[in-house]
């Protein structure tokens, strides 16, 4: 009965619109009611996935990423990105996707890239004649590859479930981030060609150079937070910390773009976004404390290990659960829900930790971009000024581009794990 209540409340929850953190937390509610259980659970339960040392990176991470957002990265990034391959026929498509692939180095979400470099190359594109649809349908897909590409918020939370060191989460990651970034220029310029799309004539080498040298603070940064967990002289919490204070220090000293009276304000939005995905981590730990308590990772282990004990069929099994879910559930709350089971029957059958971890966030990245409720869709499509339905047409190739590319780190296990073993053994 207690287990009816909770899957009803949080599938009517979602229907209804509710944000997918309240959801969790009134189905949880609920659920202790029905069953009797102390409400005081309620809390401990949410204290206890918040008390995990490594997530206090997530707050420092994001605050670096904005301050460097607010203090002039993108428009440095992307016309470094322009330099090298806007002059390709779909060049700012390409530029587009290039753009991600160094900005999420440094955001490590999703939506952060949208936003940003959706808020400039979307305008920009449709001003150059590309189709408005598929300015916004490259600058959503592009940006998924920002939590693969390190750092990366869904990498640390796994991390912290799994017990997986953080650092080899980002290298495993690497190799995947550029293949699907790699992949969808392949595809756009496909799209270009066949499309006819504009190009931009080319600008040199010089131009290369100096691009480069305008954005190198910038990139440097991804290099800065690798290093220090690489080299064990810091750990992901204090790499965070130590990125956000070389953010503010670049944005008002070398770019000179950041006033020193918008840091405060910075500082206040940024705790709002880190509390809002520590709210929805204290909620979804709840929730997934009930799934366990009434043994749904046995149960779901039982039922495919009885259909199939094959490692290959088991991987599609999975990836082609965590697609559907991904559809339909914010990223991070999926990974807390599912991401102990799906582990559980994982190893079950022989695969590596670090390598169901790879292609698992991988897999929800994939959702951010697939409707119903892909939440880059929508802002790309926001920024755009178009319904959702033409931009998701737009959009498929890149989804069965990134589906291909799951598939490959999903039944080539070195593409994750030969990078942390070289570097981390």
């Amino acid at each position: 009965m207690g287990l009816l209540i909770l899957i009803s409340v949080f599938v009517i929850g979602l229907v209804v619109g509710l944000p997918v953190a309240v959801t969790l937390g009134l189905s949880s509610l609920c659920y202790l009611f029905v069953m009797d259980i102390p409400a005081v659970v309620m809390p401990q339960k949410m204290y206890a996935g918040m008390d995990v040392f490594v997530l206090l990176s997530i707050p420092g991470f994001i605050l670096a990423g904005n301050l460097m957002n607010q203090g002039g990265i993108t428009e440095r990034i992307i016309r470094f990105a322009n330099a090298l391959v806007g002059w390709i026929r779909g060049g700012l498509g390409l530029t587009n996707v290039g753009a991600s692939m160094l900005f999420g180095g440094i955001t490590g979400t999703a939506v952060a890239d949208a936003a940003s470099i959706g808020g400039v190359m979307i305008p920009g594109m449709k001003k150059a004649g590309y189709p408005a649809a598929f300015s916004a349908a490259v600058t959503a897909a592009s940006s998924t590859v920002g939590p693969i590409i390190p750092p990366s918020v869904p990498m640390i939370i796994v991390g912290a479930l799994s017990g997986i060191s953080v650092g080899k989460m980002f290298l495993a990651g690497a190799i995947p981030g550029i293949l699907m970034g790699v992949s969808m220029m392949v595809t756009t310029y496909i799209i270009a060609r066949r499309g006819n799309f504009p190009k931009q004539p080319w600008q040199g080498f010089r131009e290369i150079g100096k691009s480069f040298t305008s954005a190198f603070w910038a990139l440097a940064m991804t290099g800065l937070i690798l290093y220090g967990l690489l080299s064990g002289i810091a750990t992901p919490t204090e790499t965070a910390i130590v990125a956000s204070v070389y953010a503010m220090s670049v944005g008002l000293f070398v770019y000179r773009e950041l006033p020193i009276r918008k840091v405060p304000k910075i500082v206040v939005e940024s705790a709002v976004a880190a509390s809002g995905i520590l709210a929805l981590v204290g909620f979804a730990n709840v929730f997934g404390w009930i799934l366990v308590s009434e043994r749904i990772p046995q149960m779901i282990a039982s039922a495919v290990l009885s259909f199939t004990d094959n490692k290959f069929v088991v991987i599609l099994i999975i990836n082609i659960l965590l697609l559907f879910v991904g559809m339909f559930m914010e990223t991070i709350a999926a990974l807390i829900i599912l991401f102990v089971p799906l582990l559980s029957l994982a190893t079950a059958v022989g695969i590596d930790p670090l390598h169901f971890a790879t292609f698992a966030v991988l897999n929800l990245m994939i959702g951010l971009t697939t409707p119903p409720l892909g939440v880059c869709l929508f802002v790309c499509a926001g920024i755009a000024r178009l319904p959702l339905t033409p931009v998701v047409i737009a959009i498929m190739p890149f989804i069965i581009t990134n589906i291909l590319v799951l598939l490959l780190v999903s039944y080539v296990p070195p593409i994750a794990t030969w990078l942390p073993s070289v570097l981390l053994p």
